[in-house]
């Protein structure tokens, strides 16, 4: 019997959760740092909706240009994907490493 349910998936900024079991871990959290007109940012957002369809982790987005701090600090790094709190890939992600980081 299940003890309450959640959704996570993400579909472009919008987040949404897969069914929870019991004793089943949480999912990963993946933010991916980016900006519009970015091709490198849009391969990246890609891949992570991709993968995010296999679940356990969801992903949002922020944009650097959003805030004058975040382009201070990634301004020349898009995309940078974080998994949990910690830089996992700067420009490129390829996906079968992707997976390997976050199984660990």
């Amino acid at each position: 019997m299940f003890t309450h349910f959640r959704f996570n998936f993400a579909v472009g900024k919008r987040h949404f959760s897969a069914l929870e079991f019991p004793g089943m871990p949480e999912a990963r959290n993946v933010v991916v740092y980016s900006r519009k007109g970015c091709h490198l940012c849009e391969v990246v957002k890609e891949s992570l909706s991709k993968l995010s369809r296999r679940g356990g982790f969801i992903w949002h987005e922020v944009d650097v240009d959003s805030d004058f701090e975040l382009r201070r600090q990634f301004n020349d790094e898009v995309p940078v994907v974080f998994i949990d709190g910690r830089k996992a890939f700067k420009y490129r992600m390829d996906e079968q490493e992707f997976l390997k980081k976050l199984a660990s």
